[in-house]
């Protein structure tokens, strides 16, 4: 008899040249959610590989490649997004914001808010199955371009997310972690934990594996976009007297540039 209490079963679809969907299964109920919908073939035939029918759609901000296959893969399901990005998304006929809680196969999942890449993006966190849905707020290696937010609200957004528990498993959007690693090596270089990190990293390309997902720890340790207030880092970005935030937004601007 299936257990309601298991962790809810995650496969990661790779779609178009570089983007990740991602499919959450309940095998006590049936019902299966997909987190982003950047194409619709790669998604239906791994949903047609297993026997799967969606129940939900988490759509978490409104870039074109996180949600132009939304209409094609809806059916019966229910499409969950922002109230604040209502405007910009498929129709949804859920509308959530932060500090909120949804139902998905039978987990309950928190809403947070990670504005900062766009604003009014959202992250979907499944406590229960240690999992975090972060789509291009906090990447592996690295977090995403701030097209409309400010280093200050990216920063923040980070901060909620590196308070989750260290296990969590992050969940985001797009195969960048290769590129991520060659900037923060040309950063951090002396870190033993980055060296390993992306050694294994450019084994795991060789094998054409994904990188993502990732584990919260890991990022704690590595990823710099999360380590703006550690006093190492600090140093050397010459910013040993800078705020947080700023520091968070030098490492984003030479990562732009990188």
């Amino acid at each position: 008899m299936p257990d309601n209490d298991a962790p809810l079963t995650l496969v990661t679809v790779p779609c178009l040249q570089d983007n990740y969907a991602f499919l959450l299964h309940d095998e006590a109920t049936g019902e299966t959610a997909l987190v982003d919908a950047p194409e619709a073939a790669p998604i239906r035939a791994e949903l047609d590989r297993r026997g799967w029918t969606l129940s939900d759609i988490l759509i978490t901000h409104h870039h074109d490649d996180h949600i132009q296959a939304v209409d094609a893969l809806r059916g019966g399901a229910r499409v969950i997004g922002a109230r604040a990005d209502a405007h910009r998304l498929p129709r949804l006929d859920l509308e959530v914001s932060p500090g909120d809680s949804v139902t998905a196969c039978g987990e309950a999942a928190q809403v947070i808010d990670v504005s900062g890449h766009t604003v009014g993006h959202v992250a979907f966190h499944f406590p229960r199955s240690k999992m975090v849905f972060t789509a291009d707020s906090l990447m592996a290696l690295g977090c995403g371009r701030l097209f409309e937010g400010t280093a200050p609200m990216m920063w923040d957004s980070l901060l909620r997310l590196r308070a989750l528990p260290p296990d969590t498993t992050v969940c985001s959007g797009h195969e960048y972690t290769t590129g991520n690693a060659r900037f923060a090596l040309s950063i951090d270089g002396e870190n033993a934990a980055l060296q390993a990190r992306a050694e294994a990293i450019r084994q795991a390309r060789e094998r054409g594996e994904p990188t993502v997902p990732s584990l919260l720890s890991e990022e704690i340790a590595t990823n710099l976009f999360l380590r703006a207030d550690d006093p190492v880092l600090k140093s050397a970005m010459g910013m040993r007297d800078r705020s947080d935030a700023e520091v968070f937004g030098a490492i984003r601007s030479a990562k732009d540039r990188f």
